[in-house]
């Protein structure tokens, strides 16, 4: 009986050295796990290209005024989208510019100027800047500085429920495991010395 024992024991570390590998018991967990890949939505606009500087009109050295934004891409199973646009140059951390929530999932665009209320027309609701503002905040960086803004757009398998005047924060917290897809659209803006 020992001797199998060990004749069992050397056939073990004879593969082990052959490179095969003894596999734990599994517990019905998949032996590798790989990131699920959310699928992209395309954001553009009108009046920016993509990594491009942001025309002065939507800073607030011109009218300060939302640029106009336009998306494809939103997946079946979408019940709302939401809206959040940063800059992460900012000296005091990520200054958030505005913050749309509860777009309904047919909706294809915000336009030039959107109102800066707390619900448009559409039922969407926008939540405060770090203006401390409801709508668009535009552009506003240290002269001298290029800065990058973010606008990124989330495809949400839930309304949020969220009362208008939300922050960013808010909105991540009700979205936090709903995403079913998300696009992004990334201008610059350096204001002169």
């Amino acid at each position: 009986m020992n001797r199998r024992i060990l004749s069992l024991a050397g056939r073990l570390t004879a593969a082990a050295l052959a490179g095969l590998t003894v596999l734990p018991e599994s517990r019905g967990e998949p032996a590798a796990t790989s990131k699920e890949t959310k699928p992209m939505i395309k954001v553009t606009s009108p009046a920016f290209s993509a990594g491009q500087p942001i025309p002065t009109k939507y800073t607030c050295d011109g009218a300060d005024v939302s640029p106009p934004l336009k998306w494809d891409g939103v997946p079946d199973g979408t019940k709302s989208l939401a809206l959040i646009c940063d800059d992460p140059d900012a000296p005091a951390g990520t200054w958030v510019h505005w913050v749309v929530y509860d777009l309904p999932r047919t909706a294809t665009e915000l336009t030039e100027k959107t109102a800066a209320t707390d619900t448009l027309p559409n039922g969407a609701k926008q939540g405060l800047n770090d203006f401390k503002r409801t709508g668009y905040g535009g552009p506003c960086p240290p002269p001298g500085e290029t800065h990058r803004y973010f606008f990124k757009l989330y495809a949400l398998s839930i309304a949020t429920s969220l009362k208008p005047r939300a922050s960013k924060a808010d909105v991540l917290r009700a979205m936090q495991g709903h995403v079913l897809a998300e696009g992004e659209l990334t201008g610059t803006y350096q204001r002169a010395k």
